[in-house]
């Protein structure tokens, strides 16, 4: 009995067991990864064709100039590599000087990057964050000076209009006691107007004073304030006595003079409050503008220490790559402009013979394969014949070297190069190739008119690059993008590729760095 409990034990727990890794055990991500190395891309062209008897060859240019030299004669024999013809390359030359001087500027500032700011160069921007500071010192220090010297300017006008509204209470006062003394409505208001006058430049007076003994600007503020209030006051005041002294009770008894005092202290009281109100806007304008340069003079403070930081940190990745991928950009212009200048002598792919030439020294040729420079005829009777699909057309140029297999002569490499790429199209099918004869190094004894050759056309190569399988490659948005693998992390990143192999290896011009890892989806 024990153990038929214990084999039902045993069941359920791999029943259960196989329940978790079918529906309950969480599945990981399927993928794998590859990394960035370096390494040499070649890229190639395979076909085949038939050996076939020689034929004469025409040779051009690929650019457009004048003719600056003809090396041979008709009936001179020539060598692979010799020289046949010159093209002006004066511009090629120039241009060549100014692309190296800008690979200089670019490998000068990549430099400069890597090894970081100099002594010198740290010390003047320390300079700036001293001469920064030091000006914000004078800036603030110049901002209380203002500041003080608006208060002061306060000061000297609560004086001036203070005595401006007494001198008002003195002529208030002579003329009530003068005119309204009595019990009536007119002389009750007159009384009151004065009193009105009396305590509000009384407790003016007191901030006045307080201002006097302890001078900070609190103190000054209100008591700009206070007295502004009064001086308010005592103008409305004057105007309600102005008025009761045309009523008709008193229209003939206050005197022309006193109404003309009353007047006058009108107007002496109001320019007292346009001068208060004036050194009121004046405080708050120094204020704004002090806070204006102070706040100009500390950002520069900032700006100043701001680029000493950036000046003393560590070149960002980014920024290398931007420098390298520069340096490699002009570096590029370089190497097409030697190029361009190597394309300016027309050589010969071939010994043989020279039967023809087409042109003069002087004249101007064009970039075809109908404006013929050179015509050859081979030394070697044989050479082969290839289709070439026109995808694969483009990639390659006369002088390209080549792979050659024979099938009358097994586990045998023979060597040869494009000698002539024909410029007219040929449909095989519908679909369209291009004829293209290889010429051998040295031609096999034993060879025949009709042999089938493997010939495989080294079209390009590029040495130590960084090198990466198309499969990691994906389109998106019209942008080659790859997923970059780094702290647990999967970031999508934009590359510029360069040259693919045939076995479908691509070359990154920019985008990666050696060492990442990228995710291949499986």
């Amino acid at each position: 009995m024990g153990k038929k409990l214990i084999l039902l034990l045993i069941v359920v727990g791999l029943i259960i067991f196989g329940i978790y890794q079918g529906f309950l055990k969480e599945e990981k991500s399927q993928y794998s990864l590859v990394e960035v190395k370096r390494g040499d891309l070649f890229q190639e062209v395979s076909e085949t064709g038939q050996v076939q008897i020689g034929e004469k060859i025409d040779l051009g240019f690929k650019n457009t100039d004048t003719i600056e030299r003809i090396y041979v004669q008709v009936g001179d024999e020539i060598w692979p590599g010799s020289n046949l013809a010159k093209l002006d390359a004066s511009q090629f030359i120039i241009e060549r000087s100014e692309a190296q001087a800008a690979l200089g500027v670019a490998q000068a500032k990549l430099e400069q990057l890597l090894a970081g700011s100099s002594q010198e160069e740290i010390q003047l921007y320390q300079t700036a964050i001293d001469n920064s500071q030091q000006n914000l010192i004078d800036v603030q220090s110049k901002a209380q000076e203002d500041l003080n010297q608006a208060y002061q300017d306060a000061l000297n006008v609560l004086d001036g209009s203070y005595l401006k509204g007494s001198d008002c209470l003195t002529t208030v006062t002579l003329i009530q006691r003068t005119y309204f003394e009595g019990g009536d409505q007119e002389s009750i208001t007159a009384r009151n107007e004065k009193e009105k006058i009396e305590d509000s430049l009384a407790e003016a007076k007191e901030y006045i004073n307080i201002a006097k003994t302890d001078p900070s600007q609190g103190k000054i503020d209100k008591a700009i304030s206070q007295l502004k209030d009064a001086l308010n006051t005592v103008y409305d005041s004057i105007i309600v006595i102005r008025d009761i002294t045309e009523i008709s009770n008193y229209r003939d008894i206050v005197s022309d003079s006193d109404k003309t005092d009353l007047d006058t202290e009108k107007t002496n009281i109001n320019t007292a409050i346009t001068n208060i109100t004036n050194a009121k806007q004046t405080i708050a304008s120094t204020k704004i503008t002090n806070e204006k340069n102070i706040n100009a003079a500390q950002g520069e403070v900032k700006k100043a220490e701001d680029e000493l930081a950036l000046k003393k940190a560590e070149p960002r990745q980014a920024d290398i790559d931007l420098y390298q991928a520069q340096v490699k950009q002009a570096q590029a212009k370089v190497d097409l402009l030697e190029n361009q200048i190597w394309e300016t002598t027309l050589r010969s792919p071939i010994q043989g013979m020279v039967i023809e030439i087409n042109k003069e020294v002087g004249e101007t040729c064009q970039p075809t394969l109908a404006d013929t420079i050179i015509t050859l005829l081979p030394a070697s009777p044989y050479e082969i014949g290839a289709d070439i699909y026109e995808e694969d057309i483009v990639k390659m140029d006369v002088g390209d070297s080549v792979d050659i297999e024979l099938i009358a002569f097994p586990d045998q490499i023979f060597k040869g190069e494009v000698i002539s790429v024909d410029p007219a199209e040929k449909l095989v099918e519908g679909v369209v190739y291009y004829e293209v004869r290889v010429s051998f190094k040295e031609t096999p004894s034993g060879i025949k008119p009709g042999m089938t050759a493997d010939i495989i056309i080294k079209t390009d190569s590029r040495e130590n690059v960084l090198v990466i399988p198309e499969e990691a490659i994906q389109k998106k948005d019209g942008k080659d993008i790859v997923q970059v693998f780094k702290n647990d992390q999967i970031e999508d990143r934009e590359i510029e590729i360069g040259l693919k192999s045939s076995d479908d290896i691509i070359e990154i011009v920019s985008g990666l760095t050696e060492g990442e890892n990228l995710i291949i989806p499986e």
